[in-house]
């Protein structure tokens, strides 16, 4: 379990911060892109291909769609385009193959390290004519649990709150779940950032594959005297998943991550960073 102690201030106020560090650092990346880049070359931006679970819920579709308009919005010159892992087109062997011998950079949309990053995506992309790099998966990152507090505060959550209430409160960081150890520590890590951002504690659990689950982990809240407690949604788009962890809520639950603009300057770091490797790789060839 993970706490903090001091309150802390308003949302927009940290959002911003973190907002100005990212532009820092994607400033500082490009700057080494054209450094490690053949002098008088400019080759085309590598295509940004996100790559989605995939999920039998319509709003999931829906969601990464609206997410992947974000991105296009924030970096017109790059060319975005979506590939699934199953259950929804288009599939990314699809998108792939589309893209022919094209150089892309493949951003999971994914919150850990865990199967589908570290094989499945790998197995796919191995299998297409496309030049492809992977990208690190979205968590963890500061920026994560920005919108996850966001989240929270738009489900109800106080942005201030008095010593008492605080002694009682808590958050259930609510993930999918994996048997992959790696999944395990990566979802601990957001759960501390979010818990340092809240300044109560946050404690993560799972809808499979991984314990505790989420009504299990509210119950050890409730013994520790923490009854008012949130359910924080740590998924991309609503799900099978983020919809049963929600309905184990005694409070209140938040949305899933969604396509929070603060998400697609998360993707775009994560391309920018598998870009400025595989240049560094190139260069030292």
């Amino acid at each position: 379990m993970t706490a903090s102690h001091h309150p802390r201030s308003e949302p927009s106020a940290h959002l911003d911060s973190t907002a100005h560090l990212m532009d820092s650092i994607s400033s500082r990346l490009a700057g080494r892109l054209r450094l490690l880049s053949p002098l008088g070359h400019r080759r085309p931006a590598p295509a940004l291909v996100l790559v989605a679970h995939g999920s039998r819920d319509p709003r999931a579709l829906e969601t990464v769609r609206a997410l992947a308009e974000r991105v296009r919005e924030l970096r017109p010159a790059v060319p975005v385009h979506l590939g699934h892992i199953e259950l929804n087109e288009p599939l990314l062997p699809d998108t792939l193959a589309a893209l022919g011998d094209t150089s892309a950079v493949l951003v999971p949309l994914l919150l850990s390290r865990g199967y589908h990053v570290k094989r499945d995506i790998p197995e796919l992309a191995a299998a297409a004519p496309a030049r492809t790099r992977q990208a690190a998966p979205l968590g963890p990152h500061p920026l994560l649990a920005e919108v996850l507090y966001d989240r929270l505060v738009e489900a109800g959550w106080p942005t201030a709150m008095d010593a008492a209430t605080r002694r009682v409160s808590a958050v259930v960081l609510a993930a999918a779940g994996s048997r992959d150890p790696d999944s395990a520590t990566d979802t601990r890590r957001t759960a501390r950032l979010l818990a340092d951002r809240l300044g109560v504690p946050v404690v993560p659990a799972y809808a499979s594959a991984a314990t505790p689950t989420v009504p299990t982990a509210v119950r050890a809240l409730a013994a520790r005297g923490r009854h008012r407690v949130a359910i924080a949604s740590y998924f991309t788009a609503p799900g099978r998943f983020a919809t049963q962890c929600a309905d184990a809520a005694p409070w209140t639950a938040s949305a899933p991550l969604g396509a929070h603009p603060a998400m697609a300057r998360l993707i775009l770091h994560r391309y920018d960073e598998a870009r400025v490797v595989r240049q560094a790789e190139l260069a030292s060839a």
